[in-house]
């Protein structure tokens, strides 16, 4: 079983969707929402990808699992780049903590992609 080997992508994965859930909602109290559609948006698709990639690597039990698992975490790493990326480029508490939590994923997601 290869829970152990992937077990602190899969921690990033969870804790970065956690951080973009919070983060979507925040943004929807803000003063301009508008201004934070596309952080909405991006927190939203990160989140998604960061659980499913973490539930593919957590049923990963032999070649084609963890083949997927590789090819997931690839495609999570990019998005966790560009929904970080968005949030550091906001001042809000939120948005920063979010950004840190999207960058460590990445980190994490890009290793196990390699």
């Amino acid at each position: 079983m290869n829970y152990e080997k992937f077990k602190n992508c899969i921690d990033a994965c969870y804790e970065c969707a956690s951080e973009c859930d919070h983060c979507a909602t925040a943004c929807l109290q803000e003063e301009d929402v508008k201004a934070m559609a596309k952080c909405i948006q991006l927190d939203r698709y990160c989140a998604d990808i960061c659980r499913m990639a973490a539930a593919f690597m957590a049923r990963a039990d032999g070649f084609m699992g963890e083949n997927y698992s590789r090819q997931l975490c690839g495609f999570c790493a990019t998005i966790c780049e560009e929904c970080g990326a968005e949030c550091d480029s906001h001042k809000t508490e939120h948005c920063k903590n979010c950004a840190e939590a999207c960058k460590r994923c990445a980190e994490e997601c890009r290793k196990m992609a390699a």
